[in-house]
């Protein structure tokens, strides 16, 4: 079954083409269920984890706020999402970026002007504050921008980090559904069982990372996680051996994994500083 990854950006329409593209193939449409898991697994009340993800969040929330449990999470969430088999349209969540490198994935940005955004969101609000919606869809994006580039490392406006970019301004909401349609129904995006594999290997990953940063003993360890075939492999700085012991029991626990391995991540020596 199809999955597509689409991002959610205020007042570009990309929820009316979520929503289109959700009723032309009888296929949910992932957004709030993701706000109910994280919210339990956090522990914090769902308007917390709202105004986190939108910029909102004042001063004492983002202080206290675990941004990696956040992270860590939400990979585990939308993933999870992705390999249930019944396909499935997931909105925002970095889930364009979280399953870019699984081929049946369809990747799609939906976008238009920032004063078409501000216009439709006036109209959405029923308001003539047109420097509070603008001022509201600043924050959502620049809230976005820093979330992007923590986990990925990317600017996430790139077109090349996308299969589809539309712009409502110009692109009826038919039509995208219908560009969206042409890929999902294309053979380069057709599901096959290695593509299937690189998708259970990131899922996988994404457990073992949640898991680490659920169990009180390895909460706080730094450690890059990549699965293949049921074999984790931990990479991470020197430690002792009975905390990679720890790290590798954790992980070992993780349903699907068939064997663990920690590497000890080298740090390159520093070249030789001439003084002058």
């Amino acid at each position: 079954m199809p999955v597509i990854a689409i991002t959610r950006e205020m007042g570009t329409l990309g929820k009316d083409v979520a929503s289109g593209l959700g009723e032309a193939l009888n296929l949910p449409v992932i957004y709030h269920e993701v706000i109910d898991h994280l919210a339990d697994r956090m522990r914090v009340r769902k308007s917390h984890v709202i105004r986190l993800l939108d910029g909102k969040a004042g001063l004492l929330e983002r202080l206290t706020a675990d941004k990696t449990s956040l992270s860590v999470f939400t990979a585990d969430e939308i993933v999870d999402f992705a390999l249930q088999g019944k396909g499935a349209i997931i909105r925002g969540w970095g889930a364009t970026h979280l399953l870019r490198d699984v081929p049946h994935v369809v990747c799609v940005r939906v976008c238009s002007p920032l004063q078409v955004r501000k216009k439709r969101m006036m109209q959405r609000l029923q308001t003539d504050d047109g420097i509070w919606v603008e001022e509201e869809i600043r924050l959502n994006d620049e809230a976005h921008t820093a979330i992007m580039r923590r986990n990925f490392s990317l600017q996430w406006t790139d077109p090349e980090n996308y299969d589809l970019v539309l712009n409502t301004e110009r692109v009826k909401i038919q039509e995208c559904v219908d560009e969206v349609l042409s890929l999902v129904k294309s053979r380069e995006f057709t599901e096959t069982s290695e593509s299937r594999r690189q998708l259970e290997d990131i899922g996988l990953a994404a457990r073992v990372r949640a898991a680490l940063r659920r169990a009180p003993e390895t909460h706080g360890k730094k450690v890059q996680v990549s699965a293949e075939l049921g074999r984790v492999t931990l990479v991470g700085g020197r430690r002792s051996t009975d905390e990679k012991l720890v790290l590798v029991e954790v992980a070992s626990s993780v349903r699907g994994v068939s064997d663990v391995m920690y590497r000890t991540h080298e740090v390159p020596e520093q070249p030789a500083q001439s003084v002058h």
